[in-house]
């Protein structure tokens, strides 16, 4: 209880008390961000900047650092697409890992929100490119003496590009946060199949087939521009290229496979391809958990609506596996 004495202040035991609340408060509301350093951070790849996001708990020892790589598109560091609306699913994730003592760092793809100018024509822009660029940045975190242990993890497409950086970037480990295992372009057919009437779909089939050879194709039909536009062909043929799990098979590194049941871009599926072609992976899946990293029912409607709200909280569960994955590094 606490005692207020005859001149109306409290007794000392109820100020202890109080300052104990205070703080109890502080560890279970979050209030703590004060002891995590946020800064800009950049990279000069020689061929143009890339600008991210800084998350540094306050440590007097080196702390682990994952380097988190947003998914296709337009997506920014923050898993936001001027698309598809704004959720801020990696945003998020980055501080639930930093009030755990894990560092991050974010940021736009070249050709991407502040890292447009590194690369404003989409039809310079690649795989290989985005696969470079991670190494770049894995180099810059593997020199600062802040750092720890370097955790590549990639969204979406991210996953792919993190899996093909990875042997070259000196990683302690790999997440593929709701990755592919197939090529990308039977991934798309699967997607277009369930929307596009027959004639277009033929038509899709017919773009795909000749992305897929390698060759470009100026005959988009107005509702297929905005995946197989001509200024984005270039892209998809160095994206159709890819084996994700191939590449993943050939990883030598630990690696966690997260994967949401009702995420309706990936599905389980292929969770469990790449888990079948690193069988010493680790694979989670999230029950009800969705592409934007939520719990979420398996409705359109509210699937869609969740693409748009970054109000809605992260799976609890999927930070929980996480920081239990890297934490765990320590005694491999």
């Amino acid at each position: 209880m606490v005692r207020v004495s005859p001149t109306g202040t409290l007794a000392n035991d109820g100020v202890m008390m109080l300052r104990v609340l205070i703080l109890s408060l502080t560890l279970f509301t979050g209030f703590a961000q004060a002891t995590v350093l946020q800064r800009p951070v950049t990279l000069d790849t020689g061929t143009g900047e890339l600008f991210g996001s800084l998350l540094l708990p306050k440590s007097d020892s080196p702390v682990p650092v994952v380097l988190i790589i947003s998914g296709s598109g337009p997506t920014d560091r923050d898993g936001n697409n001027p698309d598809g609306g704004r959720n801020d699913s990696l945003k998020r994730l980055a501080w639930v890992l930093a009030k755990h003592n894990i560092a991050s760092v974010r940021y736009d793809k070249r050709g991407v929100a502040a890292s447009l100018a590194a690369t404003p024509d989409e039809r310079n822009l690649s795989v290989e490119a985005y696969v470079a660029d991670a190494q770049a940045w894995a180099r810059k975190l593997k020199a600062d003496p802040r750092f720890g242990p370097l955790i590549l993890l990639g969204h979406s497409e991210g996953a792919m590009i993190a899996t093909l950086a990875a042997p070259n970037a000196d990683a302690a480990a790999l997440i593929s946060l709701s990755g592919t295992a197939r090529p990308i372009d039977e991934v798309l057919r699967q997607q277009l199949a369930r929307s596009l009437p027959p004639p277009l779909m033929l038509r899709s089939n017919e773009l795909l087939d000749s992305l897929k050879a390698g060759h470009t194709d100026d005959n988009v039909p107005q509702p297929l521009q905005v995946i197989f536009r001509p200024s984005v062909q270039p892209y998809l043929i160095s994206l159709f290229r890819q084996d994700p799990a191939k590449a993943f098979a050939q990883l030598q590194m630990p690696a966690l496979i997260v994967q949401g049941s009702n995420d309706i871009q990936v599905g389980v599926d292929d969770a469990k391809l790449l888990k079948a072609a690193k069988p010493d992976a680790e694979l989670v899946v999230i029950e009800g958990m969705n592409h934007v990293l939520r719990i979420v029912h398996n409705d359109m409607k509210r699937q869609l609506a969740s693409y748009k709200d970054p109000n809605l909280p992260l799976a609890a569960e999927l930070g929980s596996k996480i920081i239990e994955f890297i934490d765990g590094l320590r005694t491999r």
